[in-house]
């Protein structure tokens, strides 16, 4: 009788949640109430016909009832609205999951029908402790199975405090949210919610009317918003009990959820950017899983990335000690499963990265082909931040200072911040600031984290950001090559941002403290938002619209009050610089403000004699007698990074812009140039683009890790410049014009590699006789110098520090010159001090002087130098001025010829 009577239950339910789903709805057909299949059948008689022919990891060793294990007709549990629930509810106290990004206002403990889920789910109770069983109270019904736990409570699947059990515990930080109000104020304080009381698909159940396919409970958010514990599909896929889909089967429409086709995550979630991003379009996210990977995920096989869609990298019961819900999210121990498939074991630190590089890497073993590299389609960035031996940034807590991972999007307090990425100036290392919740900044709280930099939801293949990304393009970064740059509305190289910076958070610095370098950016805008497809590239726009915004919220004092120093984090930068410290020289041990150095005055452009300040000195050198003009023919220089040069060929005086590679030789003085056009992995000579320059599928580009100092591209020392053809400079200046040692002074007039090119840096008359160089022609004196200095009795070769300063993002001279007349508050000393008195070695000191020897008396036009523009402009330096100079002549020598 009692079989009998279970059997009965069982089938009426099954027949009248049919007879439902065909009166209401036909789309949600596939799921059908059949209990007595699932995993909730704890039968020992009725066997369930399980998707993949699986087995029960739980179930009774005599009992045959089925519905028993959870309802009783008589003496249930009571509380409100359960079901006839015929088990205890645990007294445990929770930990509930919060974040930063998290805009719910009452979360607290688990309640409504959620308590009753966790009544078996949080592992505090037996699965066979129930009220009444055959007017029998309290009785305990015997368990077994191969992952039943000895006190008969849930499994442990492949570790409680992994992503692969439902053995949820009482620390629910890695599990969705529950029990919180799901309303219209919810849905517009986090701006990517649909609105429960605008769409028909979200809502609390009412008598006489259609259930809505995601139910709230009383306006919140419960287990049974996503799962009916009684459901299976008739395909016989895997569905976790969801009311609707567990992948994407067919591609997303902004705006608008399709249950028969929507992830159910699309339900609630609106994510702006998400339709045509990288990781939903089905024309990009085409790679698909290695068998053992999406076993492992209980995914089906062959299963394509923008099918697992949200599942890629969230998880809405993940491994313990994730944030956000992402997948596989913490540092610490690796398990394998018995086909090899890797998983974290839990008790980790959160871990960003680690959900990134599953995908993103030579060795994640996730994606078929993964391994093939180049080739693979998906970058590997994971190499750049391990490789050994080179520098990175601090992507792992273990790198950095803190030692819990900062990084919190969300955390400024800033209305809908969360959706925009947007982090608290304190969280970032700004003393002087707190975020949100109250915690003071630090220089201990820098990071890096990919999500500092890419919003994995709006990211897209395609070359600028406000293109189509449902129509995606080669390859998610910037037009570099000049085949790919004919293709931008400019025509030319600029620092547009691209499709991999869609939508993320960054920031523009708009004012000063004044024009002069040295002078810090006062007030800063912040960008913020997915910009949508042909939006306006305006840099006032409110989203990020160039790359060093991005760059620029970290690297200026937006993120710091005191410059951080260098070696503050592991696997970066360390205090001093390769090659000087051997020579006894002061070393850097900070990093410097960007947002400083690169202001670019518009009343700086072009030549001339800039109308403001650029930090130039003019008047009586400190202490001396006579007077000097710095400022003359000067003016600020920086590289195109924000904003162009103006300093066109014609303003430079030169007939060609060849002297600088493809494709820095178009547009000069219009173009404008990304940060990672320098910094990033090593490149091959005379390319920045990543190797093989020939592959989009190669190396990666970003600032990740290279193998020199400062994420360079290449090498960059002061020992940079002849006979040093794959240092930095010359992946852009063409080394042949630059660098290149010549056999004698007559250098013919040509192009690379066998003459010199017209450059800014030439005599006003090329031909002049009686040259201080002997050479026939000094249109080029960069090439004219090379010669001397590398072929002379008693010389040593040209470096580019001998004349340009070390970092040379922005300065207070014309072409980053740097001038010893005239060291100031950049060197620790007054404005118009002169150094490198009357001795022939090199001066240092950091930042900006590294072997510096150079000394302008007064400044020339571009193309109008002479000889006597360099040299002493007096005591206490040697007095003299031109070749003499130079050489040594005159006593109390400051010769550059062969600087020790």
């Amino acid at each position: 009788m009692r079989t009998r009577l279970g059997y009965w239950l069982a089938g009426s339910i099954f027949l009248s949640g049919t007879v439902l789903l065909l009166a209401s709805t036909v789309v949600l057909a596939e799921r059908i109430s059949d209990i007595r299949n699932t995993k909730h059948n704890f039968s020992a008689t009725v066997i369930p016909d399980l998707p993949d022919a699986a087995n029960r990891d739980a179930f009774a060793t005599s009992e045959s009832q089925i519905c028993a294990f959870c309802h009783t007709p008589h003496g249930a549990t009571n509380e409100p609205q359960a079901p006839i629930w015929n088990r205890q509810l645990s007294t445990a106290t929770y930990t509930p999951y919060t974040s930063t990004s998290l805009d719910a206002i009452d979360l607290g403990q688990p309640g409504g029908k959620s308590k009753l889920c966790l009544s078996c789910h949080d592992g505090t109770l037996a699965l066979g402790s129930v009220n009444v069983l055959n007017r029998e109270e309290q009785p305990q019904i015997d368990f077994a199975g191969p992952g039943i736990a000895g006190d008969d409570s849930i499994p442990h699947g492949l570790g409680a405090e992994t992503g692969f059990t439902r053995r949820l515990g009482v620390d629910l930080t890695n599990d969705h949210p529950i029990s919180f109000t799901f309303d219209s104020a919810q849905a517009e304080r986090d701006g990517e919610l649909y609105d429960p009381n605008v769409v028909a698909h979200l809502g609390d159940r009412q008598r006489g009317q259609d259930s809505p396919v995601l139910p709230l409970e009383n306006n919140k958010v419960e287990c049974i918003s996503c799962h009916d514990p009684h459901i299976r599909d008739t395909s016989g896929e895997n569905i976790k009990f969801l009311r609707v889909n567990r992948f994407q089967t067919a591609p997303p429409v902004d705006g608008q959820f399709d249950e028969e086709n929507d992830i159910i995550c699309l339900g609630c979630h609106d994510k702006a950017g998400w339709v045509g991003s990288a990781h939903a379009n089905s024309s990009v996210a085409t790679y698909r899983y290695q068998d053992a990977a999406a076993d492992l995920r209980e995914f089906p096989r062959d299963m394509q990335v923008w099918q697992a869609a949200c599942l890629n990298c969230h998880d809405p019961h993940t491994v313990q000690g994730a944030r956000r819900l992402l997948r596989e999210g913490v540092d610490g121990s690796v398990g394998l499963t018995a086909d090899g498939a890797r998983f974290k074991l839990g008790g980790g630190s959160a871990a960003i990265e680690e959900t990134c590089y599953a995908c993103h890497s030579a060795d994640g073993e996730v994606l078929q082909g993964q391994s093939v590299r180049p080739g693979f389609g998906v970058p590997d960035v994971k190499t750049d931040f391990t490789k050994v031996g080179n520098r990175h940034m601090p992507i792992s807590t273990a790198d950095q200072a803190h030692t819990r991972e900062m990084h919190s999007i969300g955390s400024a307090g800033i209305h809908q911040g969360g959706k925009d990425f947007v982090e608290a100036q304190a969280n970032m290392g700004k003393a002087s600031k707190v975020n949100k919740d109250g915690e003071q900044g630090s220089l201990l709280n820098r990071h890096a984290e990919c999500t500092d930099c890419h919003n994995p939801h709006r990211v897209s293949r395609n070359r600028l950001f406000w293109e189509d990304n449902t129509i995606p393009g080669v390859e998610g970064t910037h037009n570099h090559t000049a085949a790919d740059i004919a293709t931008n509305p400019e025509g030319f190289h600029t620092n547009i941002a691209s499709g991999v910076l869609r939508g993320i958070f960054g920031v523009e610095p708009v004012a000063w403290e004044s024009t002069e370098f040295g002078a810090k950016p006062t007030v800063f805008e912040i960008k913020r938002g997915d910009p949508g497809t042909g939006a306006s590239t305006d840099v006032n726009s409110p989203y990020v619209t160039r790359e060093y915004q991005v760059c620029m919220k970290c690297h200026s004092n937006y993120a710091y009050d005191t410059a951080p120093a260098l070696g503050s984090f592991s696997g970066g930068t360390p205090s001093g610089i390769s090659g000087v410290t051997a020579k006894g020289a002061e070393v850097m041990t900070h990093y410097t403000n960007q947002g400083m150095e690169y202001q670019s005055p518009e009343e700086h452009k072009g030549e001339g004699t800039s109308p403001t300040p650029s930090g130039a000195y003019r008047g009586v050198p400190p202490g001396l007698g006579y007077n000097v003009d710095y400022q003359a023919n000067n003016h600020r220089s920086w590289h195109p990074v924000i904003t162009d040069t103006g300093r066109t060929p014609s303003v430079r005086g030169i007939s060609g812009p060849n002297v600088w590679l493809t494709p820095f030789n178009a547009a000069v003085g219009l173009q404008t140039m990304y940060c990672t056009d320098c910094h990033g992995n090593d490149t091959e000579p005379g390319t920045v683009v990543p190797t093989p320059a020939s592959d989009v599928n190669g190396n990666v580009w970003g600032p990740h890790g290279s193998t020199n100092d400062f994420l360079l591209k290449g090498p960059w020392s002061d020992e940079t410049g002849s006979n040093r053809e794959d240092d930095l400079c010359f992946k852009c200046h063409d080394y042949n014009q630059y660098g290149k040692i010549f056999p004698n002074s007559n250098i013919p007039a040509g192009p690379s590699p066998l003459g010199a090119l017209n450059s800014g840096f030439k005599r006003v008359t090329t031909t002049s006789p009686g040259s201080c160089l002997g050479s026939s022609v000094e249109n080029n004196a960069h090439l004219a110098h090379g010669w001397f200095l590398g072929t002379q009795p008693g010389t040593a070769p040209l470096r580019c520090t001998y004349c340009h300063i070390a970092i040379p993002h922005g300065w207070k001279n014309k072409v980053f010159l740097a001038n010893l007349n005239d060291v100031g508050p950049e060197g620790g000393l007054p404005s118009g001090t002169q150094v490198r008195n009357r001795t022939e070695a090199r001066y240092y000191k950091y930042p900006y002087y590294n072997g510096s020897v150079l000394k302008v008396k007064s400044f020339a036009r571009s193309g109008e130098w002479l000889d006597v523009n360099c040299g002493s402009s007096g005591p206490p330096g040697n007095g003299v001025v031109g070749s003499n100079w130079m050489r040594g002549s005159g006593g109390n020598s400051e010769a550059c010829t062969n600087p020790p």
